[in-house]
């Protein structure tokens, strides 16, 4: 398989957003479906446009996971549930530190899997918040990259 990490045009926005939402339902089982139907547009119309994306494509140039950073933050890692346990998330997170400087990363609290993923990576909790940047129900903890 020659899979690759390159950018994303903002033509290939829906593509993303067609990762991202497989992704949220695969590990987000503690949204509802109005939140989905809430972040969707956001996802689309602001959030990608704020930070730097990248892919990882198969040999068909398909987008099977993404990354989007800013200021040292990942600020999203979604794969598709078809892809994930593939080394695909790790990747693009090795990827992100090494060439975009990132060393922290927030995440639900609830999201478990993403928790134990990020720790096992070598991010420790340096904070916790009761609701998400939106303001809703979801606690974030703040995690740092171990140096």
């Amino acid at each position: 398989m020659n899979s690759f990490i390159s950018d994303i045009s903002a033509s290939e926005y829906q593509e993303v957003v067609d990762v991202w939402e497989p992704s949220v339902r695969a590990t987000h089982d503690f949204l509802q479906e109005e939140d989905i139907a809430y972040f969707k547009p956001l996802i689309l119309e602001h959030y990608l446009d704020a930070v730097q994306l990248k892919a990882w494509r198969d040999e068909k140039n398909k987008i099977l996971g993404f990354s989007g950073v800013a200021d040292g933050n990942l600020e999203m890692l979604f794969i598709h549930p078809d892809s994930r346990g593939k080394g695909i998330g790790k990747t693009l997170l090795e990827y992100s530190i090494t060439y975009l400087n990132v060393t922290k990363v927030d995440v639900n609290e609830q999201n478990e899997q993403a928790v134990g993923f990020y720790l096992k990576q070598g991010f420790t909790q340096i904070g916790r918040s009761e609701k998400d940047p939106t303001g809703k129900p979801y606690p974030i903890l703040h995690l740092q990259l171990n140096p």
